[in-house]
């Protein structure tokens, strides 16, 4: 059974192959409309259930109309519209939901609970997003890169503010896909040095910086998320600690001339980015958004094997 969790856990090869397929699923619908079945309907027949524990816009939207592009169908549940809500065990959630629907996708604050229901389902579990990584929207990020002509092995990527859960995906996909990564973050936001490490092992380069420049210095791709993400409750404190790490025209002019800018959104204009930025013409925030459907419909037919 194949289980989209964390990039580190799945092949190099296989993950090139999913990436692949995302990008001629999006060439294949040029001039499409969105509710048109994709040939053949890979995934006719096959349901899938979408578990959000935190609010969305993007995730919830592509996965839905993904899964209807592939010829399937979707359940959308939240945590407290499920006994999950009233205290029934993820393991037993897993069980049930999986006499009724082929794969999962589960969006959720505690990561362990995405993997405990892995473990204990009997169906491939996608993770939609957790506290500790978010897989997905990497595939997206480096899809949009590629599409824009981009070569991933020795391009420099730069990680700018938090190193949060979108950052340790971008950590575990270093070595699959052999660009480096730069990572700048203010002292006490540092990204999981396990994760790191992991990455390192396998030959991938991850360089840390307390410095925006440095690590901006001469990159092709410059990222920057959210100072404030769902469930952050020191929010004053964040904005005051990484407000030197906001991306602005001279921090982009640091990087290589046509450098990419990619933010994963939800965007808050004059926090970590500014306007002048993620509104021009070095910016590919929307069609990093759109790809998130190509790339998950590639990722839903990957774990079912069609």
């Amino acid at each position: 059974m194949k289980h989209f969790l964390d990039l580190i856990d799945i092949p190099a090869s296989e993950l090139r192959a999913i990436l692949d397929d995302a990008k001629a699923s999006r060439a294949a619908r040029v001039g499409w409309p969105k509710g048109k079945v994709d040939a053949g309907a890979p995934l006719a027949d096959h349901v899938l259930a979408m578990i959000f524990e935190k609010s969305s816009t993007r995730t919830r939207t592509s996965f839905d109309v993904g899964m209807r592009q592939l010829g399937g169908q979707t359940m959308f549940m939240t945590s407290s519209d499920m006994q999950l809500g009233r205290g029934e065990t993820i393991e037993d959630t897993a069980q049930v939901l999986s006499r009724f629907v082929d794969i999962v996708m589960i969006r959720a604050n505690n990561h362990d609970d995405v993997v405990n229901f892995a473990k204990a389902g009997s169906v491939p579990v996608v993770n939609g997003l957790t506290d500790k990584s978010h897989p997905c929207q990497i595939m997206a990020d480096l899809q949009t890169l590629e599409e824009r002509g981009l070569d991933l092995k020795g391009a420099r990527i730069a990680w700018v503010g938090d190193g949060n859960n979108v950052c340790a995906s971008f950590i575990d996909a270093t070595p699959k896909f052999g660009f480096s990564l730069a990572v700048a973050t203010p002292a006490g936001y540092s990204p999981d040095m396990a994760r790191v490490e992991q990455a390192r092992s396998e030959q991938g380069r991850v360089d840390l910086y307390d410095s925006a420049e440095a690590a901006v210095s001469s990159a092709d791709v410059v990222v920057a998320d959210t100072f404030v993400s769902m469930g952050d409750e020191d929010a004053e404190k964040r904005l005051s600690d990484l407000a030197p790490f906001m991306v602005d025209d001279n921090l982009m002019g640091k990087a290589n001339g046509g450098a990419v800018f990619l933010h994963c959104l939800p965007a808050h204009r004059g926090e970590e980015v500014t306007a002048s930025v993620i509104d021009g013409p070095q910016s590919a925030v929307f069609d990093e958004a759109e790809n998130r459907l190509h790339a998950q419909k590639a990722i839903l037919k990957w774990c079912l094997e069609t």
